[in-house]
């Protein structure tokens, strides 16, 4: 299989968490700024490179624990997502969320779960 497009940058890992408020301020009291605050998700952000991790609340059913590699340029999810798909490998639909970005998900050959994520060059969007 080859890409025309590879990855660059692993930008965020997803963990499940039971209490969605005491994840959130054990990560908040570890320096990570809030960026995105949900009744069942919330999303963070560490550092300069804006390294990301989402926390996913009991209620959360739109993905689970994933890794998430970030792209800058949507052209390049849609290319390795049609690359994936010609060379056989199941592949989720392409994704407008409502923070500005858009993925697909997939499993690795190992069956853990990724995420091809385009974020755009002004990042996340905050709604907090």
């Amino acid at each position: 299989m080859k890409l025309s497009q590879g990855v660059n940058r692993i930008g965020h890992i997803a963990l499940r968490v039971e209490n969605l408020e005491r994840a959130k301020s054990f990560y908040i009291k570890l320096g990570m700024n809030l960026v995105w605050d949900d009744k069942d998700w919330s999303y963070l952000e560490a550092g300069k490179g804006k390294d990301g991790l989402a926390l996913l609340g009991p209620s959360y059913k739109a993905a689970g624990p994933h890794f998430a590699f970030h792209f800058e340029n949507k052209k390049e999810v849609e290319n390795i997502q049609n690359d994936l798909k010609n060379s056989g490998v199941k592949v989720g639909p392409l994704h407008e969320h409502r923070d500005g970005t858009a993925s697909f998900y997939m499993k690795d050959t190992e069956g853990n779960w990724l995420e091809m994520l385009y974020v755009p060059p002004e990042g996340i969007q905050s709604n907090v």
